[in-house]
């Protein structure tokens, strides 16, 4: 696989190409953006595969739902259905995406809707006689039609955007020149104790600007496995032979922390 994204590398090169004159024609105002009246947050990377983009939705959804009408604007990954979609009680993970419908049935009050034009979605939210004061953007990065309040941009803590280099031959979606854009940048997935020299060294590799605000954050873990009909406690998974099934982008994080838990798992 290392050999064949090393002879991929001169794609790379076109590639960055393309969406270095793409980002520029939008930074001109050749290319254009539209603006709202609520607040937009976007929530992005640089590259593909899990960053804990999920997780930082939900974060800010807890954050803020208690305040304000919570709207969570995503383009339903892999879906069945086309266009404009509410999240309701009948819907289904193949009709709007695992992830909304995750959003949808954790959060009673949270506005859910899928649109693969960021744009036409912020406009059918707002004809809604109760429109939502603040828009969740997931995975909007690089869809710049749309000029948000607030960029968040995430990367993860064993996989830095500055360790990587452009699709095919590395992982990123667009050059990391990108990551000026963001006015907050979240480190994802780091260890328990991460110190302060070692923080100010990945502000170093990130090159952060004066403007930016870095932070580092970590999983934690629930201390119980919650199932339909029944629940086991963490500290007692050492007792059993466990059956890791996963769906997410980064699975690594998840496996050395049960590991570390001295539980047998298969994955």
């Amino acid at each position: 696989m290392k050999f064949l994204r090393k002879i991929l590398f001169p794609f790379s090169i076109l590639y960055g190409i393309i969406t270095d004159v793409r980002n520029a024609f939008y930074n001109k105002g050749i290319l254009k953006s539209m603006s709202f009246d609520q607040s937009i947050i976007n929530v992005g990377n640089l590259r593909v595969g899990g960053t804990g983009k999920t997780p930082m939705i939900e974060y800010l959804v807890r954050l803020l739902l208690d305040d304000f009408r919570v709207g969570t604007l995503s383009r339903g990954y892999k879906r069945t259905t086309k266009g404009f979609v509410l999240a309701n009680p009948q819907s289904t993970a193949e009709e709007i995406g695992d992830e909304p419908m995750q959003y949808y049935t954790k959060f009673e009050r949270l506005i859910v809707t899928v649109d693969n034009d960021r744009v036409h979605g912020i406009g059918q939210l707002n004809k809604f006689l109760l429109k939502p004061d603040v828009i969740l953007l997931d995975d909007a990065y690089q869809h710049r039609k749309v000029n948000a309040g607030l960029n968040i941009l995430l990367t993860s803590f064993d996989d830095l955007y500055s360790d990587d280099l452009m699709l095919p031959a590395g992982n990123l979606r667009e050059n990391r020149r990108g990551a000026k854009r963001a006015q907050i940048i979240i480190v994802t997935k780091c260890p328990e104790i991460l110190g302060e020299d070692e923080q100010s060294e990945i502000k170093k590799q990130l090159k952060v600007e004066k403007d930016q605000f870095v932070f580092f954050t970590k999983i934690k873990y629930a201390e119980e496995i919650i199932g339909k009909e029944a629940k086991i406690a963490m500290a007692d998974l050492p007792n059993y032979e466990i059956l890791l099934v996963t769906g997410i982008a980064n699975t690594k994080p998840l496996v050395q922390f049960l590991e570390g838990q001295k539980i047998s798992i298969k994955h």
